[in-house]
């Protein structure tokens, strides 16, 4: 079963006094990048939420938010910082003197402008968290992440349908490479025919010496070898997608081996009509080749 990278999935709860917000996304990657944003002060969820992401996908940038905070009625009220406090009332002062040696007239500070510089009223700190709400926050993560999953397996039976597609046109143009290697070994051999018909009017020729030139351009036109190996990676890649494990890195490299006997066989055309199945198969291979990226 192909599973795509590409993914997300939200969630909110409560409990334990504090309501949450979950966000996890994906998108392709070479292999595995966790990238997590949750609160330190909660002991433990952060490799626990690894650990989990970990065990249920093998390839992929995946990240995970976590907004967590206070349910409604729990917060606590800013508290004034005392220490903050004094060095503003400091630096108030400071700036009024330096305003009256310059000739300046500054209006003077409320206590409410005071209150309003940063720090001087302090969020209280999150007191460290006991294991029932990581536990908490864990058993509620499961829903969002089978979500995700979810949609990474749904966008996988997508794109298996349309490798399944691009395999069996690579192995159409495959038989048909081969049909047109066939017409062309007769035109050559009528072409040569014609040519040498011309030739033996003008030079005596060494039969043998033809017959081994022309042994020698057939082999090294010759593109068995190169349909063998298509139809191998083709069944290659059939088998691929029947199994119910992560194959992207595998099919990415069946992509390149595609594309290399693809290239011998236009390399070898000597023929419009392979040529243009030669170009055909490149641009399949090409398009194969894009999907693949997004597997899993």
């Amino acid at each position: 079963m192909i599973r795509s990278m590409t993914g997300f999935a939200t969630g909110r709860g409560a409990g334990e006094g504090q309501e949450w917000t979950w966000e996890l996304r994906g998108v392709n990657a070479r292999g595995l990048d966790l990238r997590l944003r949750v609160p330190d002060w909660i002991e433990g969820l952060e490799p626990a939420l690894r650990a989990r992401l970990s065990a249920a996908m093998a390839r992929g940038s995946v990240t995970l938010a976590l907004r967590i905070g206070p349910a409604p009625g729990r917060a606590a009220a800013p508290a004034l910082d005392a220490a903050r406090l004094d060095a503003a009332l400091a630096a108030l002062a400071e700036v009024e003197a330096r305003a009256r040696e310059a000739g300046v007239d500054l209006a003077p500070a409320n206590a409410a402008q005071v209150l309003a510089l940063r720090g001087v009223m302090a969020e209280p700190a999150p007191e460290s968290a006991g294991p029932g709400l990581r536990q908490t926050l864990l058993a509620d993560f499961e829903a969002v992440l089978d979500a995700f999953l979810a949609m990474r397996a749904a966008e996988g039976r997508e794109l298996e349908t349309v490798l399944r597609r691009e395999i069996d046109e690579i192995a159409r143009l495959t038989e048909a490479a081969a049909g047109a290697a066939e017409a062309r070994r007769e035109d050559a051999a009528r072409g040569l025919k014609d040519a040498l018909s011309r030739v033996a009017e003008a030079v005596d020729m060494d039969e043998g010496r033809v017959a081994q030139e022309l042994a020698l351009l057939a082999v090294k036109a010759d593109i068995t070898e190169e349909l063998d190996r298509l139809r191998a990676h083709v069944a290659a890649a059939r088998a691929l997608l029947d199994e119910d494990a992560p194959a992207g890195r595998r099919l990415d490299f069946l992509t390149q081996e595609f594309n290399r006997e693809a290239n011998t066989v236009c390399s070898k055309s000597g023929h419009p009509d392979l040529t243009r199945i030669g170009l055909e198969l490149k641009a399949v291979i090409d398009r194969m080749r894009e999907q693949v990226h997004n597997v899993e």
